[in-house]
């Protein structure tokens, strides 16, 4: 039998965006790899028959990056995008099933972003940016390139392809704002388009507006604004005519539950439709009769139908379900989703049940023995139900402990641990459980699964109760003698770094930290991060928010940096946007300075995300290493 490796890890292949034929005889898919060896990633867009002979077949090569699959509505075409001409610049690209043959449609020279098939034959709605101009080219050559912010921003237009000529019309339907999405309603009638005044991330979310586009006139209709994080677009037909739901934040805070929220085309009344529920919607998918809706709920998942009284539940699943696509009936779906024990792949089916798996993108790690993974709830010290895994070492049961214990924080804050194989390159629970720990991945509130209240209630709060309710995880473990008191670690990515950061900023019982691309400022991320305001309003005010002491300096870990005494391994991506470097570095120099052991690790070329394999190997290898050092006897 062959132990689990780094190597195992990093060099797989996932699946990827899959995508039904309307008729629901095809589906498509990306086959993905985990990391990347150059510049850029090689992925490679597969067929699967499913007309009874279950045969799957690679329809392009490995020598570019391909993406977004589409399928023509009479369904006998996908388009998709590819960079194989130019790297780095990928083209609309269109595939017949019956030939076999690949043929670029675009020359695009900024490159296509996102793209639609319409009803109307022969014509495909793209996003792209303005191709560059001379000016642009010889600007660039001579360096005149300063950067005037509010100036020529760059910005997704709607344009329309006409595949009998080849030609690109862009319609003058929504001026400089940042086109987002798109989606024609069912009956081949109107495509609606939701914009944002401006594609920075910081000051787009909230200004979203809905549009209602006709591709024939090349005019378009404004329904008004749109909650804030809008995306997920689907129509539907009800006695009172036309809907157009999506999802996005329950108002007013940014860092809030997902709710999915349908607007009456008659009256220009939007409702949210999933008020009060206890669980938080994630997709929502078109089909010629109602949506269907996928919700995190708790550890788990469940499928619904958005009927005009309400939801109907359709299914419930273990751990996630991603990437739905359904038949134009609705009475075929096709998801990603996997096990404890099995990562994610495409499985088939209909909405109600049973779903089959149809891939096997990883099979070199049958047969790895992985730690036991059990679901665990219990409440938090003011009475609140809380839910997590805990993964006992490889090869033990809980019998055989106390085991040292590393505690794993999710990302986000809005994230959540769901009952699936934990098994990632960055610091993960089977991982460490080959190394013999138990890992404890806690879903404190803030966090998705559990309802609006529940995400919303750390808004400028952040490190407080959702502390109280990871220790209280870990009390427990103690007590139950399955985790040691004496060799207790943490880790985390991203708002798992922060919390890394933020415990052991507020106590001593943790003999080693892990702080990946995690927040040691939250006044210095709202000023710098590309999510300012959502940042903003989890740290609770800004630096121009007057003379402090300031709401956000109470929850910054480097605000008590002087407290610290637990060795720490910092790690981060050199180019990271999300929440920048400058972070870590903030956190390595106070520790430098009182005197804390440390380690502080950049990944050039690097963003939020580690891409590169040998970073990814890195990164697992130092990981294990670090928590060997310290919390072994």
């Amino acid at each position: 039998m062959t132990g689990l490796t780094a190597e195992l890890v990093v060099d797989g292949c996932t699946p990827q965006a899959p995508a039904l034929a309307p008729s629901g005889h095809l589906l498509s898919y990306v086959l993905a790899p985990t990391s990347r060896t150059g510049d850029h990633l090689n992925t490679e867009v597969w067929l699967f028959n499913i007309d009874g002979t279950d045969a799957a077949g690679r329809v392009t090569g490995d020598t570019a990056t391909e993406s977004r699959p589409r399928w023509s509505a009479d369904s006998n075409t996908l388009f998709f995008l590819s960079d194989r001409a130019e790297r780095g610049i990928p083209q609309l690209h269109r595939l017949v099933p019956a030939d076999g043959r690949v043929t670029a449609l675009t020359s695009w020279r900024s490159g296509i972003i996102d793209h639609q098939p319409l009803a109307a034959p022969g014509l495909v709605a793209l996003l792209a940016e303005d191709e560059p101009t001379e000016q642009d080219a010889r600007r660039a050559r001579d360096r005149d390139d300063a950067v005037v912010v509010g100036e020529r921003e760059p910005c997704a237009r709607l344009r329309l392809l006409d595949l009998r000529t080849g030609r690109i019309a862009t319609p003058d339907a929504f001026g400089d704002r940042h086109v987002v999405e798109l989606q024609q309603r069912p009956d081949g009638g109107p495509v609606a388009v939701l914009t944002r005044a401006s594609a920075d991330n910081d000051y787009g979310p909230r200004t979203g507006r809905l549009h209602l586009f006709d591709p024939v006139t090349g005019t378009a209709e404004d329904l008004g604004p749109a909650e804030a994080e809008a995306r997920s677009l689907a129509w539907w037909l009800a006695e009172d005519g036309w809907h157009l739901g999506y999802i996005a934040l329950t108002p007013p805070v940014l860092q809030a539950g997902t709710a999915v929220f349908d607007l009456a085309l008659v009256d220009r009344i939007q409702r949210n439709r999933t008020v009060g529920l206890s669980m938080c919607p994630t997709e929502l998918r078109q089909t010629d009769a109602v949506p269907l809706v996928v919700f995190a709920d708790g550890l788990n998942a469940t499928l619904a139908r958005l009927d005009p009284t309400g939801l109907t539940i359709l299914s419930r699943h273990p751990g996630r379900l991603d990437g739905l696509t359904t038949t134009r009936s609705g009475e075929a779906i096709a998801v990603l989703t996997g096990s404890r024990y099995q990562p994610a792949n495409v499985h088939l089916g209909p909405p109600a049940g049973p779903l089959r798996k149809i891939t096997n993108t990883r099979p070199e790690l049958d047969g790895i023995t992985l730690g036991t993974q059990e679901p665990l709830t219990y409440r938090a010290s003011d009475g609140l139900d809380l839910d997590g895994l805990l993964v006992l070492p490889a090869g033990k049961n809980a019998s055989e402990g106390p085991f040292p214990l590393v505690t794993i924080v999710h990302g986000g804050p809005y994230d959540r641990y769901a009952d699936r194989c934990q098994l990632f390159w960055f610091p993960s629970a089977q991982w460490l459980a080959a190394a013999g720990y138990a890992v404890f991945l806690p879903n404190p509130r803030g966090g998705q699964g559990h309802g609006h209240q529940f995400a919303a209630s750390v808004a400028g709060r952040v490190g407080q109760q959702e502390w109280t309710d990871i220790l209280t995880g870990i009390d427990l473990l103690i007590t139950q003698g399955i985790a040691d008191s004496d060799r207790l670690g943490i880790a985390g990515w991203s708002h798992g770094g922060f919390m890394s950061a933020w415990a052991i900023s507020q106590t001593e019982r943790f003999r080693a930290a892990l702080v990946g691309a995690g927040v040691s400022d939250w006044g210095m991320l709202a000023a710098t991060g590309e999510n300012g305001q959502f940042e903003a309003a989890l740290g609770g005010s800004t630096g121009w928010s007057g003379i402090g002491p300031h709401p956000h300096d109470a929850v910054s870990p480097i605000s008590y940096a002087s407290r610290i005494r637990t060795p720490a391994l910092i790690l981060h991506g050199a180019e990271d946007t999300n929440v920048p470097l400058g972070q870590a570095m903030y956190l390595h120099r106070a520790l430098r300075h009182f005197g804390v052991e440390h380690e502080f690790v950049t990944y050039p070329r690097e963003g939020h995300s580690i891409q590169e394999r040998t970073h990814q190997l890195d990164v697992m290898r130092r990981t294990r290493a670090w928590f060997d050092r310290w919390l072994r006897p």
